[in-house]
């Protein structure tokens, strides 16, 4: 657990030294659980929603994209439940006078379990090589069958109590498990109570008049609300999607792991409207479908799994999150939710307008059904992130840390080095970064020793450097090196446009889809 610790610490630095995340308004000792994007981090934020949008809108004929409001009203959030529903069950340890979820607890006692069996696996690695069958063992391993067992009987507990809301019965699942405070030791729990995570605020200009409103906790009602002016004005018919990307609050008592789990957060979501009894058919899809954009980035197919869901919420019929495995543990990064027809039948009861779809085919009104894919985009950022940053022993010995960002989502395609700073290299230098950066987010760096700074684009996650030297006036080549396998060739400066668009082309990558 330590050396997981000792990982995500050095990710937390990382993105703070190397311009990506910083703490908000540090200056004044900043904000629990809020975080600025710094100017490397707001490039591949922005390169992240990018290669989402694309995939999801662009790319898909019966997707269109909106950008709702924040501030809705607040029958909105009656309707959707949010008003009455969306808590989380809070314990306090009555000795350290520290709040946590409970269900948080259980769950990370559960990924303990799964550590042990993570121990089990290498172990065998070891001892069989490569005759090892991973599958084949966990399928028939005494121990690690036990320690599965174990797992499963405390979550399915766990999700049946969170269902019914008995929450006595969560406390008796903490004492039973002998849960302790992770900052204490102590096991002098008080009781489970629910807590409601909106944020409250005022519209208006007077104290008397102003409307009590909600900082919107989810991105998804905005595209609801505008289900109707959206089909009608597209002329989109069913099956279609309604994409949306934009910040999300939650007044999370027990905000942590850095950007994992923050109080104002970025959503990337997508609801799909189809015909009522298609929906089983739809949510297998898109499962599908949102599990291959993972995987052509390449970050790795073992790093991934489904994980259906023992809680249902109150409008789902099926739903599975996309795990990924953080420095901290295999957690969700999107999920995929079979919603049925509550968000709009709730909303057609709560506003009294008709939100029903005319189908041409049956020849019958009704209200579609609907199938979620949801993402977070800052918990996406930290998956890159974490999973790009590694620290390598080279053949002499000497360790280098390195960003490995897929090219596609880099912030910076290409650093420009002129070897020195005399004899008209910076001149050339600067000739290309001006003809490249029409196309590119290009850096210039002249500081220090080229290989310093090659060790200092690596950090950043840099794709690649061109090295500008005396043969460049003479023959017009530079010195092109790779971050990845620091093979470094010569190329023709008239190339380096054609070599890094292969590299970092959005059409290359999303290709390994099809």
């Amino acid at each position: 657990m330590a050396k997981k610790e000792d990982q995500f610490k050095s990710v937390i630095s990382h993105a703070k030294e190397y311009g990506y995340i910083f703490q908000s308004s540090e200056i004044y000792d900043g904000l629990s659980a809020v975080y600025d994007y710094a100017q490397n981090g707001v490039e591949l934020k922005n390169n992240i929603r990018n290669y989402w949008w694309k995939a999801m809108v662009q790319l898909h004929d019966n997707i269109v994209g909106i950008d709702a409001a924040i501030l809705m009203h607040p029958t909105t959030w009656k309707a959707s439940g949010h008003v009455d529903a969306f808590n989380d069950p809070l314990i306090d340890n009555k000795d350290s006078k520290k709040r946590y979820r409970a269900d948080v607890l259980v769950e990370d006692y559960a990924a303990k379990i799964e550590g042990k069996i993570e121990k089990e696996v290498k172990k065998a690695e070891k001892r069989f090589g490569e005759n090892f069958d991973k599958e084949q063992f966990l399928a028939t391993n005494g121990r690690v069958k036990q320690h599965q067992e174990k797992i499963d009987t405390i979550l399915k507990r766990l999700g049946r109590s969170l269902e019914k809301e008995d929450l006595v019965d969560v406390k008796a699942l903490i004492e039973e498990l002998g849960i302790a405070c992770p900052e204490s030791g102590s096991k002098n729990w008080t009781e489970v109570k629910q807590f409601n995570l909106m944020f409250g605020t005022k519209l208006g200009a007077s104290a008397d008049s102003a409307m009590d409103l909600y900082l919107r906790p989810e991105t998804a009602q905005g595209i609801f609300v505008n289900f109707l002016n959206v089909q009608k004005t597209s002329r989109l018919k069913i099956p279609f999607g309604i994409a949306q990307t934009g910040k999300a609050f939650r007044n999370e008592i027990v905000a942590r792991q850095f950007i994992f789990r923050m109080r104002e957060f970025e959503q990337m979501e997508m609801q799909f409207f189809v015909r009522p009894n298609t929906q089983k058919e739809w949510y297998e899809k898109w499962k599908e479908t949102r599990l291959k954009w993972h995987l052509s980035l390449g970050m790795g197919e073992d790093n991934y799994r489904f994980h259906d869901h023992e809680k249902l919420a109150h409008y789902a019929d099926a739903a599975a999150d996309i795990e990924f495995k953080f420095p901290f543990g295999f957690k969700e990064l999107e999920g995929i939710h079979s919603r049925t027809d509550f968000d709009l039948s709730q909303h057609e009861q709560f506003s009294g307008k008709k939100l029903q779809y005319f189908d041409p085919e049956l020849k019958e009104s009704y209200v579609p059904y609907v199938v979620e894919t949801s993402i977070g985009l800052d918990r996406m950022f930290l998956a890159v992130f974490s999973n790009s940053l590694q620290t390598e022993i080279l053949e002499n010995g000497s360790s280098r840390t390195v960003l490995k960002l897929p090219a596609v989502l880099a912030p910076t395609k290409a650093a420009i080095l002129p070897l020195v700073k005399k004899d008209g290299l910076p001149e050339l230098a600067k000739q290309i970064e001006a003809e490249l950066k029409w196309d590119f987010k290009i850096a210039y760096d002249e500081k220090d020793a080229v290989g310093r700074r090659y060790r200092r684009q690596d950090a950043a996650g840099t794709p690649f450097c061109i090295t500008v030297d005396h043969q460049s006036l003479e023959d017009q080549t530079v010195t092109l090196r790779h971050r990845d396998s620091m093979e470094q060739e010569r190329v023709a400066i008239g190339t380096l446009a054609s070599i890094i668009k292969e590299a970092v082309d959005v059409r290359s990558w999303l290709k390994k889809m099809e």
